[in-house]
């Protein structure tokens, strides 16, 4: 494949796109459908579940299965308490971080519609200078400009809608690509890609590719697992995000040294199949493709864990794009590396040779 740019005009429209539409975890049906007809004309045919995983299909009669992965929910809030007064207070949907959480605005997801709110917090004049108190999921709260709760019944909300933030997709410094979100929809748009690619370049795959958005990665992993049992494959490539360790306040030590512009960042871990590991790297060496190396303990934290460890054992791998700021509205991930991720996978899948059983007893 060149080594020139290969993200369109029309993937980056389709990626704002994707990464502005609200897609939390539970709720994640509107951003599927975004992404299923993007993909639509690069697969023969779709598969999804009761819970909104999302799977396209190129040659669903071969009985030898690749997925590639990524998931499609974004952390978010719940309503979880209306006060007399009109002030709600939240519990998490995923890891949502309590302490990005003051003066920052929400979507409220009703009935109705989306009503407006902002987290409120106290006045830098108003707060105990001996001691302040941090931002914890006991002291935030939603201000919706009411004054009773019945006021915010009339709005639609309740306890149980979800809560997302508003904050859009930008390009700071022409390669930077920056939103909420981006942890994991960055990794649906990279395998929606692929299948762009593969279609485009008129390849001709000897098995079954299924190109796999899954939903609740964010609670567990849940979608993945349900997935996998549904599709039964072979083999899992996964991509999900990693951390970018160089920036302030983060220990090298513990989270290891990845960078955003380095490149694809390969795991190392007891989930990740030795050999199919190997085969990404040396295709990565042999194409020329820029990766960094994280080893992770002893479990990736990823849907690697629930593909690896499904239907006896399933050779599985993840590869990784760097990223800044998880779990904040201000993620930052590299437009290179993101570009570098989509042909790791195309070349990888392009090297794997139909029915290998990747084992260690050959």
């Amino acid at each position: 494949m060149s080594t020139k740019s290969i993200l369109k005009k029309s993937s980056i429209s389709f990626l704002e796109q994707y990464l502005n539409n609200a897609s939390p975890t539970g709720f994640e049906a509107e951003g599927q459908k975004l992404w299923m007809d993007y993909v639509k004309p690069y697969v023969d045919t779709f598969i999804t579940d009761t819970y909104g995983t999302a799977v396209g299909v190129i040659n669903p009669d071969a009985p030898y299965k690749v997925v590639i992965e990524g998931h499609a929910d974004e952390i978010a809030w719940y309503v979880n308490y209306i006060t007399d007064d009109g002030l709600v207070y939240v519990i998490r949907n995923g890891g949502s971080d309590h302490q990005i959480a003051p003066s920052k605005r929400v979507n409220i997801h009703t009935k109705k519609g989306i009503v407006k709110g902002v987290f409120g917090w106290p006045a830098i004049h108003t707060r105990n200078r001996d001691k302040e108190e941090n931002p914890k999921t006991s002291n935030i709260f939603i201000d919706l400009g009411c004054e009773t709760k019945e006021q915010v019944d009339k709005m639609g909300v309740h306890v149980g809608c979800v809560i997302t933030y508003p904050d859009e997709f930008m390009i700071m410094n022409e390669n930077k690509f920056v939103c909420r979100a981006i942890d994991n929809r960055m990794g649906g748009f990279m395998i929606a890609e692929v299948a762009r690619l593969l279609h485009e370049n008129k390849i001709k795959l000897p098995f079954g590719l299924y190109i796999t958005n899954s939903v609740q990665e964010e609670v567990g992993l849940r979608g993945a697992e349900m997935i996998t049992q549904t599709i039964k494959p072979n083999v899992a490539i996964i991509t999900d995000v990693c951390h970018d360790s160089t920036t302030p306040m983060i220990d090298k030590k513990i989270e290891g040294e990845t960078k955003i512009g380095r490149g694809p960042v390969v795991t190392y871990a007891p989930a990740v199949q030795n050999n199919l590991r190997e085969l990404i790297l040396d295709t990565a060496i042999e194409k020329g493709i820029p990766f960094q190396r994280l080893a992770s303990s002893r479990v990736t934290g990823t849907d690697t864990d629930a593909f690896a460890y499904s239907n006896g054992g399933v050779a599985s791998a993840l590869i990784s794009l760097p990223l800044r700021y998880m779990h904040t509205t201000v993620e930052m991930v590299h437009r290179d590396d993101v570009e570098n991720v989509i042909r790791l996978i195309y070349e990888t899948l392009l090297k794997i040779e139909n029915e290998d059983t990747f084992s260690y007893f050959k």
